[in-house]
């Protein structure tokens, strides 16, 4: 018994003895050079040699990020960029109204907000026509301030209206050129989605020219510059403008199946709103010029609609659809199936780039015609006319009247009235601000003369019937003693 126990005691201690000098000689030492292999080793890339492949990816990114700091930018353009409020009284006709008249028709006050552009520093501001379309009245937030402005004149075809602030000394944004934005290129966008006053979102360029079918216009002019910086609700009117903080279009839709950002939205390029800021500021309506006939694209399908030849590398140039009798493109020798390829010194290869260089010109201006014709290259020069056929300059035509206390404008409708005086028999009867006259106790009006002799004379219980500025057809009864 004894003995065993002595050989249980010797083979543990000689055990134990092994162990331990095998972790200390072995275990230990590989352990230690483990962790030497393992620790981060310093990286000198202020020297020459072979430096590792993420460091030129280091330096190149750091290079990225300085290069689209977008604060000076956006610290420029959200000091020019204003909140809007589009206000109208709903209109609702009881029949107390029919019994009692005197202009007791009423609804629920309507109010959307969108966004502005300061362009002068005088007080004069751009945004998009479907901003302020529906407004009865239009107010302006500035500076924590709110302001009364009026309408100068709207352009359905581009979506953009002028209205103005009574202010001085106002921040007008600096104007870069659309035409030399390029694809890919930077851009920022200012805006009040939400009611979220002077927000800013950054993208790209991702295309030019875009024609996306959205104006309802006769002569719609779309040319618009798609980017893929986040725009919703409320941003529309809004400055896009460059790295440089210049404005390079103005904000008006986005492409979306929910009614918020998903990746498209679309500008009106600064050249097109430059043009029709002076014209609505000058002329209180935009001069649009025309060639007396219509463009297609010019691309396989149509090319073989018109017998051309479908057997080539390009198809450059916009193809002449129609013209006009006695047209501008008649007088000038023009046929359809005629590629036009330039306009003066222009090349057009789209409608949407036809159109849009149409835009810079007056009636009156005479151009030269680029236009392909059995494979020949030929030119022609035209003058360009106007709506009505004529070179003249169209001019909006105002008809005030004190007695009736509004201003009037003939349409092609009826009677428009607006900024109406509070004492005015308009306004006591009910008529709303920017109501368009249709008729009178079923008498059509044409002319403001109409409206103005009939307040003049009529004593009795009367209607008016016309369109309201949400675009609702609006019967209206009366009473005047």
């Amino acid at each position: 018994m004894k003995f065993t126990l002595k050989i249980i005691v010797i083979g543990f201690i000689a055990g134990f003895c092994g162990a331990y000098t095998f972790y200390h000689y072995v275990i230990k030492s590989s352990l230690k050079a483990l962790e030497q292999e393992n620790q981060f080793q310093p990286v000198n890339y202020s020297t020459g040699g072979n430096l590792p492949a993420y460091s030129n990816t280091s330096t190149s990114s750091s290079e990225v990020v300085a290069a689209v700091d977008f604060s000076e930018a956006a610290a420029k353009a959200t000091q020019s960029v204003v909140f809007i409020n589009s206000i109208s009284q709903g209109a609702t006709i009881t029949y107390w109204d029919w019994f009692f008249g005197e202009g007791t028709a009423g609804g629920r006050t309507q109010v959307s907000s969108g966004s502005g552009v300061i362009f002068s520093d005088d007080g004069y501001i751009i945004t998009n026509n479907h901003v302020i379309e529906s407004a009865e009245r239009i107010e302006v937030t500035y500076n924590k301030r709110i302001y009364t402005a009026d309408l100068v004149g709207t352009n359905p075809s581009t979506d953009l209206a002028v209205i103005k602030i009574n202010e001085t000394n106002l921040p007008a944004i600096a104007l870069g050129s659309s035409k030399t934005v390029q694809v890919g290129e930077w851009v920022i966008a200012v805006g009040n989605p939400f009611s979220l006053s002077s927000t800013v979102t950054a993208g790209i360029v991702s295309a030019k020219g875009r024609r996306i079918g959205i104006l309802q216009d006769k002569f719609p002019i779309e040319s618009f510059i798609q980017t893929d910086a986040a725009i919703n609700p409320g941003n529309s009117g809004g400055a896009l403008v460059n790295k440089s903080g210049e404005l390079v279009g103005i904000n008006s839709a986005i492409l979306s199946r929910t009614g918020s950002y998903t990746g498209y939205a679309f500008a009106v390029p600064v050249d097109i709103v430059r043009k029709v800021f002076e014209d609505l500021k000058k002329y209180g309506v935009v001069q649009q010029s025309f060639v007396g006939g219509s463009v297609v694209e010019y691309n396989y399908e149509n090319a073989k609609k018109y017998d051309l030849n479908t057997n080539v590398k390009n198809f450059n140039g916009v193809l002449l659809e129609s013209v006009e009798r006695e047209g501008p493109v008649m007088k000038a020798g023009l046929k359809p199936g005629d590629v036009i390829t330039k306009i003066n010194n222009t090349e057009v290869n789209t409608q949407s780039a036809f159109e849009e260089e149409l835009s810079y010109h007056y009636p009156g201006d005479k151009i030269t015609i680029s236009y392909l014709r059995d494979g020949k290259l030929q030119t022609a020069p035209l003058t360009l006319v106007n709506l009505n056929g004529t070179t003249e300059i169209i001019k909006r035509n105002i008809y005030s009247n004190e007695a009736l206390g509004a201003q009037l404008e003939a349409t092609q409708y009826g009677v428009k009235v607006f900024r109406i005086k509070e004492n005015s028999v308009l306004k006591r009867i009910g008529v709303p601000e920017n109501f368009t006259i249709i008729a009178i106790n079923r008498e059509r009006v044409k002319e403001p003369e109409e409206v103005v002799n009939f307040f003049s004379k009529f004593k009795g219980r009367g209607y008016l019937y016309g369109i309201n500025s949400s675009k609702q057809q609006v019967e209206i009864p009366f009473i005047v003693r």
